[in-house]
């Protein structure tokens, strides 16, 4: 059993003040894998108190300095990247070639881009050639909370701090207690890297506890959430009462309009894209709408597709599928699977209950759903695993209000051979990201979403812009 039952705060790992046991649960065997410590309020006080008291120095430290820090924490993170994806692998589930590759990968990504975009960034800037004297200055927003989910946890943790400890912000990091064992191991790797004492600060727990402490906390200046849209919603309500910068990263139900003249793989594609990470991504095009003349041909390619997606322990190597996080998570998509089954939608691959031959572990059928509307349960709520909605249209018209009727708007997808039509769609999505035939966003791309998948973004130089003020300045004198 490991044990991490420590904080870390201002530059030491320290024992909880309130703490108490936690266990972390391995998803592949529903066994106990580790224990850590969930904070209390004079853990939380004590974790802000010591950002508090570190933020005048860092904000005022170079950012060139800065940068380098967050250089530093690059190497180390090359470092200790199989220890990491071992972690990752261990207490969420995914398939430990899979952790190596995008789970450890998003951090690498993120950590090199922000060292990129932070190197052209400039914090003081001349107004216009109109104003001589008038400066913009960029300055950090303050002391930051830090509230990360469990289904990317690298990818998240890294966006997260590296942003604002480049932006001159100083933080306390509540990871999700479902996967704290990665961020124990950042923790690590920020105190070999250099920060100074009370820059970066971790402590443990769970969203009513140190997540509601944080959000109501007076001396936190900002709030950078990412999670559900219910936790969402109680974080801006609670951070309400002390005027805090609220920025939410939170769920989507991503629409992937497929056209008659979309390329072969385009259906075999969007449905691995929802098996990936076993579902559990608020980015996955969880509703296909397929062109009426083509909806027949991608519900087969759809539905043999997700049967020949293997499902296995996350300890083993290879491609396949794995567990989902734990039982509560398992028993939400067993019951939606259901209600698809009850609403009248056409099981064409899976099913409920767990894949043959695996009685233990959160395990889940990689599950197509056919002659889906957009008013059925499946339709509407993330489910948050490996389940696809296949509906039809006949116009593009439709397909857009198709897309557009629901109240989240993270990412939605086009497969289409005609650029016109897929620059026209891209406009009319309401999205913050649109991904057309299978190109992912380049490096530096921003990430976030619209109306209740949040607001703000991350990653790039839109990432550091969102821990920074905007102060203007007149009377500034020649240097």
């Amino acid at each position: 059993m490991i044990e991490k039952r420590q904080f870390y705060i201002n530059g030491t790992w320290v024992d909880p003040v309130e703490g108490r046991d936690h266990h972390v649960i391995d998803p592949s065997t529903e066994d106990p894998c580790a224990v850590i410590s969930l904070g209390g309020q004079a853990d939380t006080d004590a974790a802000v108190a010591a950002a508090k008291a570190a933020f005048p120095a860092w904000m005022a430290t170079p950012s060139s300095d800065r940068i380098a820090l967050v250089e530093k924490l690059l190497d180390v993170y090359k470092s200790r990247s199989e220890e990491m994806a071992q972690a990752m692998s261990l207490e969420m589930g995914a398939p430990i070639d899979m952790s190596r590759s995008q789970q450890v990968g998003a951090g690498t990504w993120h950590i090199q881009n922000f060292i990129d975009e932070a190197k052209k960034f400039d914090f003081e800037r001349p107004l216009g050639d109109h104003a001589p004297t008038d400066r913009i200055l960029y300055e950090a927003v303050g002391v930051c909370a830090l509230i990360t989910p469990w289904n990317w946890p690298m990818n998240q943790v890294t966006l997260k701090v590296c942003a604002a400890a480049i932006a001159g912000c100083t933080m306390v990091l509540k990871p999700s207690e479902e996967s704290p064992l990665n961020a124990v191991i950042f923790a690590e790797m920020m105190h070999e890297a250099g920060f100074p004492p009370g820059v970066f600060n971790l402590v443990n727990g769970d969203g009513a506890g140190v997540g509601s402490q944080l959000s109501a906390h007076p001396d936190v200046d900002m709030v950078s959430f990412t999670g559900s849209t219910r936790a969402g919603k109680l974080i801006s309500k609670s951070a309400a009462d002390t005027l805090k910068r609220v920025h939410l990263e939170l769920g989507g139900k991503g629409a992937n309009l497929v056209f008659a003249d979309a390329d072969e793989k385009a259906v075999k594609r969007g449905t691995l894209h929802v098996m990936n990470n076993t579902g559990q991504s608020c980015n996955a095009p969880t509703r296909m709408i397929v062109e009426a003349s083509r909806y027949d041909q991608a519900v087969e390619e759809a539905a043999e597709a997700a049967g020949k997606v293997t499902v296995g322990p996350a300890s083993a190597e290879g491609r396949h599928m794995g567990p989902v996080v734990n039982a509560t998570q398992w028993q939400k998509i067993q019951d939606l699977i259901q209600k698809g089954i009850e609403e009248g939608a056409r099981l064409v691959a899976g099913g409920p209950g767990r894949p043959d031959g695996l009685n233990k572990g959160f395990y889940v059928r990689p599950t197509v759903f056919a002659d889906v509307t957009n008013d059925m349960t499946i339709a509407r709520e993330e489910i948050f695993g490996p389940v696809l909605s296949i509906l039809k249209f006949d116009t593009e018209e439709e397909a857009v209000q198709i897309a557009n009727d629901t109240p989240y708007g993270l990412t939605n997808y086009v497969q289409s051979s005609d650029g016109a039509r897929r620059n026209r769609l891209a406009r009319q999505l309401r999205s913050g990201m649109v991904e057309m035939n299978g190109e992912s966003r380049a490096a530096g791309s921003p990430f976030g979403g619209m109306k209740q998948s949040g607001n703000g973004r991350e990653g790039g130089v839109w990432g550091i812009e969102d821990f920074l003020e905007v102060k203007a300045v007149s009377g500034w004198a020649a240097e």
